[in-house]
């Protein structure tokens, strides 16, 4: 590799570029997510072990938009009091199944939620919401299964939004990419999220919008969607008189 790398990448044009200064302003979650919202709603926002890839920029953003973000793991613990929107961001959750599918409550508090959203959830998280993932109990919000297979599917994709959603409206542009073993299986027709081309194909629909839940495949980063995540915040300022309050004795 490292033979490679000294044949054919210009190593002192690296280092040169590494220690140059671009001019122009300096990126703030401020300045790109504009004036918060009012009433600062709640976004539940899922961690832990089995939900690690995410981007520190999607909590700076929703802060900045007026959110309050709260971090929660979906292995141990239950959806969080006043919760308005929800995401579930990419990880590795066929790792945990057996231990993602034992929390039977937080399954059903989200299955509950996701009937009004808004939630929003890529990769790792589109898995989650799925009836199964390799036989074990997921969340059932999307109605079929997800499987862990040998081929990874990986790579940039110019994608456009096929339907309005929590965050985007149809027709809106954006580039991300896949990286991920897993492939879902719908049992009925769905709202396509996505509609975008892989290398080899043609245009394909990816994920699917129901009710207020937008998920896909396609990882996004926020920095460069900072309307849709404006658009999200403001989704759950007005669900803010519908959010998930829990059951009394709980």
């Amino acid at each position: 590799m490292t033979e490679l790398v000294a044949r054919h990448v210009d190593l002192t044009a690296v280092v040169a570029l590494a220690g140059s200064e671009v001019a122009g302003p300096v990126w703030s979650p401020q300045s790109a997510a504009g004036e918060p919202v009012t009433g600062r709603p709640r976004v539940a926002v899922a961690a832990g072990k089995a939900f690690t890839f995410g981007y520190a920029e999607y909590d700076e953003l929703l802060q900045a938009a007026g959110a309050e973000v709260v971090a929660f793991d979906p292995i141990t613990d239950t959806l969080p009091e006043r919760t308005a929107a929800l995401v579930l961001p990419g990880g590795f959750p066929e790792q945990y199944r057996e231990e993602l599918s034992g929390n039977v409550a937080l399954r059903d508090q989200i299955r509950e939620f996701a009937a009004r959203g808004p939630v929003h959830a890529e990769c790792g998280g589109l898995t989650y919401l799925m009836s199964d993932l390799d036989g074990h109990p997921m969340c059932g919000v999307l109605s079929g299964s997800a499987t862990f297979t040998p081929r990874l599917t990986l790579g940039y994709r110019d994608a456009v939004a096929a339907a309005d959603s929590a965050l985007y409206t149809e027709g809106q542009r954006a580039t991300g990419h896949e990286f991920h073993r897993t492939t879902v299986q719908f049992d009925t027709p769905v709202q396509s999220a996505w509609l975008m081309r892989r290398p080899g194909d043609h245009p394909a629909g990816d994920g699917a919008v129901a009710a207020g839940v937008h998920a896909s495949y396609l990882h996004t980063h926020p920095a460069a969607q900072p309307h849709a995540v404006r658009r999200f915040v403001e989704h759950a300022a007005g669900h803010h008189g519908r959010v998930y309050e829990a059951p009394e004795g709980s």
